[in-house]
């Protein structure tokens, strides 16, 4: 899951995929905005079948919080 995650991440902001770790924070050192942010995980709900929860997306900031969350509702 990390590394689809970090693939999606250089589709939408200039940064090396070994520069991204699960303790990235998306906005603050990622350079992502809230738009690009929530393109991004149009694209993994597409991709993964999920359907990601938009209150419970706005509680995750890392990227190790995306690979726990997209896991989890890989499980269901």
């Amino acid at each position: 899951m990390l590394e689809k995650i970090k693939e999606l991440i250089c589709n939408y902001v200039e940064v090396n995929p070994e520069d991204i770790t699960e303790n990235s924070r998306f906005i603050e050192d990622l350079g992502f905005n809230s738009y690009d942010f929530i393109s991004m995980l149009g694209d993994l709900e597409t991709e993964l079948g999920v359907t990601v929860d938009e209150n419970e997306i706005m509680e995750i900031h890392t990227v190790g919080e995306a690979v726990k969350y997209l896991n989890k509702l890989k499980e269901n």
